[in-house]
């Protein structure tokens, strides 16, 4: 049996091959692009079009304007604040450009009787407090050894949300400060 650290490394692994391969898969290469020919010397080939768009890839929008979140599909702020404040939860699975990261099961070393599951969804691109939504889910080990679900404590979501909304908040400040 695998112990949770090497379940961790693992998926940290996982999640790092699948950002280097979503980062190649917006380039664009033709053989031929490369070589200079007579007809397009004056060709500028850092204005072709890639999926991220004119500009290619920014995390921190265009350093002449307030950054907006960045080139991801949602806001740049909510996703790395999300990522921060559930990094003590292993990543089941994390979608930057649809907004969504759902955790594994992660038991308190408190509590070892319950266990945690969370996922996160970012809305949209721009930094409001709807902007991001935390569902919680709990189970609790029976005598017989197997996991029933059970309630959340009442404000447990919104209480995720908002610690993720102030530390985007944060991260936006910083940003703006640098510039």
């Amino acid at each position: 049996m695998r112990s949770k650290g090497d379940r961790t490394g693992s998926i940290r692994c996982l999640l790092s091959l699948a950002v280097v391969v979503g980062l190649l898969a917006g380039c664009e290469y033709t053989p031929t692009e490369f070589k200079k020919r007579d007809d397009d010397i004056d060709t500028d080939y850092s204005k072709r079009k890639t999926i991220f768009g004119e500009g290619g890839l920014n995390f921190f929008g265009d350093d002449k304007k307030i950054p907006d979140g960045g080139a991801l599909g949602v806001n740049s702020f909510l996703w790395r604040a999300s990522l921060d404040t559930i990094s003590f939860m292993p990543i089941n699975s994390a979608d930057a450009f649809g907004g969504v990261i759902i955790t594994d099961w992660h038991s308190p070393a408190e509590s070892p009787n319950e266990r945690f599951k969370l996922n996160v969804y970012i809305l949209g691109r721009t930094l409001r407090a709807d902007g991001v939504r935390v569902s919680v889910f709990r189970q609790i080990k029976k005598a017989d050894g197997t996991w029933q679900d059970s309630s959340v404590p009442d404000g447990t979501g919104p209480k995720i949300e908002d610690s993720i909304l102030t530390k985007a908040r944060i991260l936006r400040h910083q940003t703006i400060s640098q510039n």
